[in-house]
């Protein structure tokens, strides 16, 4: 039996005895033990609490940990990525730099065009090796679960191939991974002006390939003008459920595309982007049971506007923070980052952010059960900081590793 025995801890945050999505002003709520300990055993949390409570914890063999003046956090639940990709495109960052949109660099090849031939030419085994470094890579960073999209396949052969490294990472990986089938990321070249075409070989071919192998955990598409609009993603989704795939949707990315509204409209665990909003979108989401995951390092890496994470969280929607980890528009994983700046940019507060990249990031995944807080049964995936002296000094040393060590299933990573 593994077990291991964090002493001494400074702060203990995200402590909670139940879960539950938070909204509005509980979103602030972040509880906390001072001066507390944590058992750890069998890659799971056993106890916790104050260390004076500590002489009545039933004696243990636990190996010692003594981390005094340390803050440990529940480990980020990244619910929103596209890790696997076969190349880098730091030549559309140039291009972009010289003025060119994101719609002109994508009519030119560039874009999901690019990542998607990138794709068909890379061995699925290159494929697996070049994304299990990334998650090495998000691990060390803090993140504990994480999602990860197709969607750069684009053909039945391409969008197996994703799929299929997303298994091999969720078999071989120390932390939950959920796959997320976005073939409707955009219309290949051939079915530009066939999107009728396009959606059948999604709903007709890849769908039931998928479920055969059972690839999927949920079903993504991009709603957006010259993308996929709020019916043809309704389509989609609807056509995705039938196979038991719940929908996650790119929404208001760059327009008000009804995605908000298809989502809700859909139950759709989540509606992702949200960079443009308008007060019935807002409203909408805040009145349904649909998280709103926020992507703050996307939209700083295209200058776009950030997310109005504080209208939506005024108005009692649950939002999810997530890194949006991609080779085109957010190139980074590391949901530190993500969490600094949606209190520099968003104006949200550090616990806000914190949990929202906690539990709530879990719930965006359905993993609420196995992450995202400090709880008895739940996986001990965690954050060992080096000594800060408050939670607001994380996101406000915005670019400083305060990243001690990491736990990943009760064992020091």
């Amino acid at each position: 039996m593994h077990s291991l025995l964090l002493t001494n801890i400074q702060q203990l945050f995200g402590v909670r005895e139940q879960s539950r999505l938070l909204r509005g002003k509980d979103l602030a709520i972040l509880p906390e033990i001072n001066q507390a300990y944590l058992l750890l055993e069998n890659g799971l949390i056993k106890a916790y609490g104050p260390m004076s409570d500590l002489a009545e914890l039933p004696e243990t063999d636990a190996k010692v940990l003594n981390i005094s003046g340390q803050t440990v956090l529940p480990a980020w639940c990244d619910s929103h990525t596209h890790l696997v990709f076969a190349a880098s495109r730091e030549n559309e960052f140039i291009d972009k730099i010289h003025g060119l949109s994101y719609a002109a660099i994508a009519a030119k090849g560039g874009g999901i065009l690019n990542s998607a031939e990138k794709i068909k030419n890379t061995p699925e085994t290159v494929l697996f090796e070049q994304a299990w470094q990334r998650l090495q890579e998000i691990i060390r960073l803090g993140t504990g679960a994480v999602e990860i999209k197709s969607g750069y396949g684009l053909t039945v052969e391409g969008e197996l191939k994703m799929l299929r490294v997303i298994r091999k990472l969720k078999e071989a990986s120390p932390i939950p991974v959920k796959a997320s089938f976005l073939g409707a990321h955009t219309y290949p070249p051939e079915y530009k002006n066939d999107h009728q075409g396009y959606i059948k070989l999604i709903t007709e071919e890849m769908l039931p390939a998928i479920s055969r192998e059972n690839l999927a955990d949920y079903i993504d598409a991009f709603c957006e003008e010259g993308f996929f609009s709020a019916e043809e993603t309704a389509a989609i989704c609807t056509a995705g459920m039938r196979y038991g795939l719940r929908p996650k949707i790119h929404a208001n990315q760059l327009h008000l595309s009804g995605g908000v509204q298809t989502g809700v409209a859909l139950k759709a665990l989540s509606v992702d982007h949200l960079e443009t909003m308008d007060e019935a979108a807002i409203q909408c989401l805040a009145e349904s049971d649909t998280i709103g995951t926020l992507l703050p390092t996307a939209a700083y890496f295209l200058r776009m506007p950030f997310q109005p994470a504080r209208a939506l969280i005024d108005a009692g929607a649950a939002i999810a923070l997530a890194s949006d980890y991609n080779p085109g528009s957010s190139p980074s994983g590391n949901m530190n980052t993500v969490v600094s700046m949606s209190c520099i940019q968003m104006k949200m507060l550090p616990e806000e952010a914190v949990n929202a990249a906690t539990i709530n990031g879990a719930y965006a995944m359905g993993l609420e059960h196995e992450m995202g807080s400090i709880t008895v049964g739940k996986r001990a995936n965690l954050i060992i900081t080096k000594p800060v002296p408050s939670l607001a000094y994380i996101p406000y040393a915005f670019g400083t590793n305060l990243i001690d060590k990491i736990i990943i299933n009760g064992a020091l990573y």
